[in-house]
């Protein structure tokens, strides 16, 4: 038995923010043949769920970056924010206005002035991303629309008013290159804080063992697999953790350079496959000899 651990944005998901049938076809194969396959997600595990269950896909999953591990229905693993780094950093990017999110158990939290926020930082030069179609920098940026999921705050503090909710990520829009420089530097400075980033518009902050070389290994031991024999797909320095502690290590061909060159293997990219390629020819293949 195998363990696969696969990343969404960038990796699985297509520029169309779709599973292809091709991959879908090669993760029920690799069910088939006996492996566990799982997402590893920088996404909320409400957001991953949500996208699986289109899928008619029965899967474990880690979201929010690795914080928060699920499976057969429950929580294996739970990596909250402490509150003191919480206050700290929620200080530091509202002396900014950043425009943020904070995931926790009950859903996503976002300023209720958001888009004023995010008005402020479009007036800097901007950061630009190849391949990033218009459409996709919209829904990046605009306004979050209130649901069962997400809640607007004018004060961070709000959130310390209930008492079973926890904190796992902070999720950081960044559009300007030396403002995120600035921003990640002035971070630094919590030490009890991990930083990563899944994308040039985005820091992403998390308790500095929130990430998604813990959720592998904790998947792996609830299913009593060694790390040895598990892989991790990923395309971005927040996959790099799980990449680093898998015994397998597969970069996606539009992976970030310094990614590529600290994985074992580097498939297609996510607009041609590159997962479905990675499981039917650097596993399946390989592993039904062994």
């Amino acid at each position: 038995m195998k363990l696969i651990a696969i990343d969404l944005d960038g990796t699985l998901l297509s520029h169309n923010m779709e599973i292809t049938e091709e991959s879908l076809e090669a993760i029920r194969e690799a069910q088939n043949q006996g492996n566990i396959v799982m997402i590893c997600s920088g996404r909320a595990p409400e957001d991953i769920q949500q996208i699986l269950d289109k899928y008619d896909l029965s899967i474990p999953l880690a979201g929010s970056n690795g914080s928060v591990v699920h499976a057969h229905g429950r929580v294996l693993q739970s990596v909250s924010m402490d509150r003191n780094d919480v206050i700290e950093t929620a200080e530091r990017l509202d002396a900014e206005r950043f425009p943020y999110r904070i995931y926790t158990n009950e859903g996503i939290y976002v300023p209720a002035d958001w888009s004023e926020r995010v008005e402020l930082a479009m007036q800097q030069e901007q950061i630009k991303v190849e391949g990033l179609s218009d459409e996709i920098y919209k829904k990046i940026t605009e306004q979050p629309q209130k649901s069962s999921l997400l809640n607007f705050f004018d004060h961070y503090s709000e959130l310390f008013t209930r008492e079973e909710l926890t904190i796992q990520k902070f999720f950081v829009l960044t559009l300007n290159a030396s403002s995120k420089t600035a921003l990640g530097n002035s971070l630094e400075e919590i030490s009890t804080i991990g930083i990563t980033s899944s994308s040039p518009l985005n820091i992403e902050v998390m308790d500095q063992y929130g990430n998604k070389g813990s959720a592998l290994k904790r998947m792996a031991e609830h299913f009593n697999i060694p790390l040895h024999n598990t892989v991790a797909i990923g395309d971005n320095f927040n996959d790099l953790p799980m990449m680093e502690v898998a015994g397998l290590s597969v970069a996606m061909g539009n992976a970030e350079p310094e990614v590529k060159e600290l994985c074992d293997v580097v498939t297609h990219t996510n607009g041609e496959n590159g997962v479905a390629h990675a499981i039917n020819n650097y596993l399946l293949n390989i592993w039904a000899k062994q």
